[in-house]
């Protein structure tokens, strides 16, 4: 049971700071950012928070703008949900989408011959 309400609290702290971060100010928190996944540890006290960014190159840089905004987050967090406690957040660089995408590249580009059946002849 518990379980199950822990996987609601991930998925309701997963879109609303989806819909928080595009009112950080903070210069290096621009581009196409998403939050891939959220963590809630069973106590409520803290929150892993998956952050993919398309641009490679300015990962790093976003990473830092979200732990520097994550005071205001934590706080905004708290006023639009209904919990004991307001998680703080910690955010973790998640590149599976960058990983999925190098899958699809190489699968693209096998050889595979197609096999020709014959449903006549057996």
């Amino acid at each position: 049971m518990a379980s199950n309400r822990i996987g609601r609290i991930n998925e309701e702290v997963q879109r609303e700071l989806s819909a928080l971060l595009r009112e950080v100010k903070d210069p290096r928190v621009g581009g196409l950012i998403s939050i891939t996944n959220v963590e809630v540890t069973p106590d409520l006290k803290f929150a892993k928070v998956y952050v993919s960014v398309l641009e490679e190159d300015k990962a790093a840089d976003t990473l830092k703008g979200l732990k520097s905004a994550a005071g205001f987050l934590r706080h905004e967090l708290g006023a639009r949900l209904n919990l004991r406690h307001t998680p703080q957040l910690q955010f973790v660089p998640d590149d599976s989408i960058a990983y999925g995408a190098h899958i699809f590249d190489l699968l693209s580009k096998l050889d595979i011959p197609e096999d020709k059946h014959d449903d006549n002849a057996e």
